[in-house]
């Protein structure tokens, strides 16, 4: 058996004898942010060209936002009207597919969800624009995901690439919301923009995953942020892995399976000692057989 799965399976059977916290299961709310993260930015992805293709009046056009409803994903489009209305709703299934998306070109006002979640996405559109705090940088484009999840009110700011052939880290926020709509936190997660290239493999050298480090202000687990990026994005840069480093943990993110292990620093110390000495013993042995080559 492989040792990292061998080591990395006694020490989640010890944390379940002994009753210890078990890293991968204390990151699991993380998961299912960034999935939810991913599915409305599929949304908006695939539902800006499919609104572009029926709908022409532009100039209507202010902007959009998309939210999950139970196995459906809706990415819808409102007007620059003073009481806004939604001029357009396209709807996918868990795979995503544009074949099998509802497109619904039908002015109509917005639901109860809906008009909380534009709420809080206008409001995170002027932090943007008037607080410091928020970057931009070129060939890059800011991403705003307004969520309501468990009474809980968010937006979820994301730095994506206009750009073929890299995958960004880094440059996203979060602003936090009350009830009653008002901006109560807002902060950087990550402290620098981190664009790690990919596509230049030479001489069929293909890189097959990638890393990058947290500091302590980001935390110990990897962000829904990442995983979000690491779901769109992995799949062209054909990454099987993705590891994240903090001072405490090593996140790896199964860019295959879409998910996640958390292993404790003392724990990848072990490995790391236990593949050294495997190397030196190899090292040795090596030498003793080139030896009793040459005394032939």
């Amino acid at each position: 058996m492989n040792k990292l799965l061998l080591i990395t399976l006694t020490f989640l059977i010890t944390c379940q004898v002994y009753g210890q916290a078990n890293p991968t299961e204390l990151a699991q709310p993380i998961v299912e942010e960034g999935k939810m993260l991913y599915k409305s930015e599929m949304a908006s992805w695939h539902g800006t060209d499919l609104f572009l293709e029926k709908y022409k009046n532009l100039e209507r056009v202010k902007g959009y936002f998309s939210y999950s409803e139970a196995l459906v994903t809706k990415c819808i489009f409102f007007s620059r009207d003073s009481i806004p209305v939604v001029l357009g709703t396209i709807e996918f299934d868990t795979t995503f597919q544009v074949s099998t998306a509802k497109v619904n070109i039908e002015e109509r006002a917005f639901s109860t969800k809906e008009k909380e979640l534009h709420i809080i996405r206008e409001k995170a559109m002027v932090e943007i624009q008037t607080d410091t705090l928020f970057k931009t940088y070129s060939n890059t484009n800011l991403n705003l995901i307004p969520i309501i999840n468990e009474n809980k009110k968010k937006v979820y700011i994301l730095t994506g690439p206009q750009e073929e052939g890299v995958v960004i880290i880094g440059n996203d926020y979060l602003i936090l919301f009350d009830e009653e709509n008002e901006v109560i936190s807002k902060k950087k997660l990550h402290k620098n923009i981190i664009p790690i290239y990919y596509g230049e493999e030479k001489e069929g050298a293909e890189a097959i995953g990638a890393m990058h480090s947290h500091l302590p202000e980001t935390g110990e687990f990897i962000t829904a942020t990442d995983i979000c990026t690491l779901m769109m994005y992995s799949k062209y840069a054909k990454w099987k892995t993705h590891n994240v480093v903090s001072t405490k943990y090593l996140n790896i993110w199964n860019c295959e399976t879409n998910n996640l292990v958390v292993l404790p620093m003392d724990v990848v110390k072990k490995i790391n000692k236990d593949q050294e000495k495997r190397g030196k013993k190899k090292k040795k042995k090596n030498k003793k057989r080139k030896r009793k080559a040459d005394a032939k």
